[in-house]
């Protein structure tokens, strides 16, 4: 699943974001999300999260396991 519905992220979700450093390169982080920082229901690049580590990207994927 891709990260641009608000509705399929929440707390404890594993996810794949991409970093603002790494957009021209697409390299993917994952992590655990902590919290959701778009307000917005859908956003086009994806939903910009905050991981446990910290760490602040937009979720190019859903882990599903």
């Amino acid at each position: 699943m891709n990260g641009q519905n608000r509705n399929d992220i929440y707390p404890g979700l594993e996810v794949d974001i991409i970093l603002k450093k790494d957009q021209r390169s697409g390299k993917r982080t994952r992590g655990i999300v902590k919290d959701l920082l778009t307000s917005s229901a859908y956003h086009s690049r994806g939903i910009k999260v905050r991981l446990e580590d910290g760490q602040v990207g937009r979720v190019a994927e859903i882990i599903e396991e």
